[in-house]
């Protein structure tokens, strides 16, 4: 979770003032403060451009009309932010995504005015390969090589082990994101675009060891609204078999298996479930290891519609996809969510939330 007070948190149960900030970086360096009146940021683990945004403004002077204004906004940036006022004058806002703007539409002498974009991880990913690509060192390194062959100034965040890859070439029109996204992998990791604009490698908290981040509960002081259960044995796999050769780098053949192994688990390998094995292959992976973190990666999204939870609380703009989450019903129930997406209103609505993962909380 995006680091925030106490009072912040205790804020968002009370009846509060929504404070929100639209932030428009134009191409010819201007920073201007939007005026508007709706809009969401929605936010989604599954997705490789994890951030997207929409904005409704109501000054139609927004929609570009000559190539002055279209040079402004093409490749311009939004930063949105959602907080809470105090009463006391004070107010505290949480960055929620920064985002290269995409479109601009709306009636041109009344408004209102709808502005579009994804976070930049869009341009990584439009910038394709216009000859082969070789991609080798570590994974921070290849990661960062990639981002910033789009991004020279881009801000690299790193929490994971590194480790070695095998050279790995792209061809051309290959997406350069797609590729962060193999090398992350290797390592067991996620590389993702967080709330501050910053390109982030890390791991998906374990739901068994974490520590709950937030407590999403009903009755008085609560933050809970509604929520609902399910469980499909659609697309879900119980193991996945990671494997890895690299003929560039002479290296052997490499494989690991890695399978549910609880056996309290509904998809528990070799329980009533059966055996639904998944299968990944990359030449960046050059060790059994490395086989290993992205075999675990993959199964954890591929058990994840075994379990899955949507709930509505009151809107929490510093959760972050991989949060682990206390949700307490009605009945005094508890159990521990990870969050896998979010949409973040830019006014007083609904905040549902889907996780991709769920277990009784004692």
């Amino acid at each position: 979770m995006y680091p925030v007070s106490d009072r912040f948190l205790a804020r968002l149960a009370e009846s509060h003032r929504v404070a929100t900030s639209v932030q428009l970086f134009t191409t010819d360096g201007r920073t201007l403060e939007l005026d508007h009146i709706g809009g969401s940021v929605t936010v989604d683990r599954s997705q490789a451009i994890r951030r997207t945004c929409s904005v409704t403004c109501p000054d139609p002077a927004l929609i570009p009309r000559s190539p002055a204004d279209q040079l402004a906004v093409y490749g311009a940036r939004l930063r949105i932010s959602r907080g809470v006022y105090y009463g006391d004058g004070t107010s505290e806002l949480v960055p929620v995504g920064l985002f290269r703007l995409d479109s601009v539409d709306g009636d041109v002498n009344e408004g209102p005015v709808t502005l579009t974009g994804k976070d930049v991880s869009a341009f990584i990913a439009d910038d394709k390969f216009t000859t082969p690509y070789l991609a080798s060192g570590t994974v921070v390194s290849a990661i960062t090589a990639l981002v910033q062959r789009s991004i020279p100034a881009a801000e690299i965040v790193s929490t994971i082990t590194d480790i070695a890859i095998g050279r790995r070439t792209y061809d051309v029109e290959a997406d350069p994101w797609a590729a962060c996204v193999e090398i992350a992998a290797a390592a067991g990791a996620d590389v993702f675009v967080n709330a501050d604009g910053a390109f982030t490698i890390s791991t998906l908290p374990d739901l068994a060891t974490a520590t709950p981040v937030w407590d999403v509960a009903a009755g008085e002081g609560g933050v809970y609204i509604r929520a609902s259960r399910g469980m499909t044995a659609d697309s879900v796999y119980n193991g996945v078999l990671a494997r890895g050769e690299n003929t560039a780098d002479n290296v052997p053949p490499v494989q690991a298996l890695v399978v549910d192994s609880d056996v309290n688990s509904p998809t528990y390998w070799g329980g009533p479930f059966g055996r639904r094995p998944w299968f990944y292959s990359s030449p960046t992976l050059i060790t059994t290891g490395a086989c290993t973190s992205a075999a675990a990666l993959k199964l954890a999204l591929k058990r994840a519609p075994n379990a899955t939870g949507d709930f509505s609380s009151l809107p929490n703009p510093a959760l972050e996809p991989g949060d682990v989450l206390r949700v307490i019903h009605p009945d005094d129930t508890r159990e521990l969510h990870q969050v896998a997406s979010f949409s973040v209103p830019l006014d007083s609505g609904d905040f549902p939330i889907t996780t991709i993962s769920a277990k009784e909380d004692s």
